[in-house]
Order: structure tokens, then sequence, then C-alpha cells
């Protein structure tokens, strides 16, 4: 068999799992679940940074990329989705959730390190990109946001809900699915 030949085979066999791996349904789905508590931020301030650093994964408000609906890329944005709202949902907050409290007082501390936002998705997102003076603010608007959590996860007490402001149920069909 002939060089070219093998090129043209090996071309046609990659586009034909290509292909098959877009039928794979995991990754598509795009449903916002409904809305809860919300968090009662410090700042009008935090709140944009947050929106735009933090939201697509930390929130039921995520705007879905066309790159998004294409396998195997779906796979893991969808992932990343479903693991940022486990673990930190802005707006179905769970402030009884142990898991959710701790992270809640560590959000900061993810910032501050450079762990969020993860840097693969400020490849895809140049607007979640923050100067040093805007991630400072960030990282003081959550301190302030989550002080109740941290001092829960500091000193073991019981703390308060100071985070949370009310629950969006008049905002019913608000999904914020929109492509870029």
């Amino acid at each position: 068999m002939s060089r070219s030949r093998r090129l043209v085979l090996i071309l046609i066999a990659v586009l034909a799992v290509f292909s098959a791996i877009q039928l794979v349904p995991y990754g598509h789905d795009r449903s916002a679940p409904r809305d809860g508590l919300q968090v009662a931020w410090n700042s009008p301030q935090t709140e944009e940074l947050a929106k735009r650093a933090c939201f697509d994964c930390h929130s039921n408000q995520t705007r879905w990329p066309w790159y998004a609906s294409i396998a195997p890329m779906s796979w893991r944005i969808q992932s990343h989705v479903q693991e940022g709202r486990e673990a930190l949902n802005f707006t179905a907050f769970e402030p009884l959730n142990e898991d959710v409290a701790e992270a809640a007082g560590e959000a900061s501390e993810s910032v501050s390190e450079g762990e969020m936002p993860p840097r693969d998705y400020l490849l895809a997102h140049p607007e979640a990109r923050l100067s040093k003076a805007e991630r400072q603010t960030l990282i003081q608007g959550l301190d302030q946001t989550f002080a109740s959590f941290a001092e829960h996860e500091n000193h073991g007490s019981s703390g308060g809900s100071g985070a949370i402001a009310h629950t969006d149920s008049d905002d019913e069909g608000d999904d914020a699915d929109d492509d870029e």
C-alpha cells in the first residue's frame, strides 16, 4: 500500500471516529437547574467580577460557547460545569451543606493561589482574565461576602448565613444558555 493511500485511510478513520463521538450524549445537556438561594454580595463590584470570572461554572447562568457542543470538548466543559456547580453555586447556594460552606470559606484562597479561574478557561474566555487590582478586589470581596463561612472553618462554630440574599423563584424560565 502506498504512503499516500495509508494517509488517506488514516484521515478517513480519524474523521469517522470524530463523527462517531459526536453521538455520545454526555456533554450536550444545557439545562439550567432552577436558581435557589442567592449569595448576598458585599458589593456590586464583587458580584460583577464573580460573574465575569466564575459564573460560567459556579452558577446556573452558564454561557455555553459554540464549541461546547463538539465532543470531546463538550465532555470536558460539561464536567467542569457540573463539578463547579456541585462545589459552589452562587445562584443556588446551599449554606447548610458542609462541603459548600467549606468551598465558600476557601473561595478567595482559590482565586489568590491562581487555581480559579482555571488557566484553560482563561484561554477561551479572555473576558474572565482579571488584572492584579481586579483579582485583589475579588479576593477581598469574596472574603467579606463569605466571612461567616471562613469563621466557621477556622473556629468550628456554626457560622451564620450572612451570604444568603434571597430565593429567585419569580424568574421562571430565565435560563442563561446563550451561545457565544
